[in-house]
């Protein structure tokens, strides 16, 4: 669908206008930590790796009502869940458009399922955590190879087998 297809575009324009790097169109077979969703193949429309967590993203937009945001809406309040409980792993729902206008009661209930729901206004917000953990997990590994270089330093200067600190 055509607003779906300007939707990941718009996505994607975000995260790579801020760094972050991603995959598209990803089938849930690559993460075999995710047997928690069946036998059923997902595609996700995008993934993002950290280090720590495997961020996978569906991604949707409506311009008119109908029965297909209900049932977005409860199938992604399904899976969030399931994808939620498997450690390090996390569900995110990027949706927005004027349909949800006649369906606010589904997409509330929604956000009550699914701890990452963001829109194009709040996605500045799903950016900003991205980026907050990668900055974390940075600093981290910086620590702790200054603490490794501190514990390879050698202040009195006299041989250490294997080591000509002299």
């Amino acid at each position: 669908n055509r607003s779906g297809d300007i939707m990941e575009e718009t996505v994607a324009r975000q995260f790579s206008k801020y760094g972050i790097i991603y995959a598209k169109q990803i089938d849930s077979s690559n993460y075999s930590d995710l047997v928690v969703l069946g036998v059923d193949l997902k595609r996700f429309d995008f993934v993002i790796e950290t280090k720590s967590k495997t961020y996978v993203i569906e991604v949707n937009f409506y311009s008119s009502n109908g029965s297909k945001l209900n049932e977005v809406a409860r199938s992604y309040s399904d899976l969030s869940p399931k994808i939620n409980d498997v450690n390090g792993y996390e569900f995110v729902w990027i949706t927005d458009g004027k349909g949800w206008l006649s369906a606010k009661n589904k997409l509330e209930e929604a956000f009550y399922i699914i701890p990452n729901v963001y829109n194009l206004t709040t996605i500045k917000d799903f950016i900003q955590k991205i980026k907050d953990e990668i900055n974390r997990l940075e600093q981290k590994n910086e620590k702790t190879i200054n603490k490794k270089e501190k514990i390879n330093e050698n202040p009195y200067k006299i041989k250490i087998r294997g080591n000509n600190n002299v």
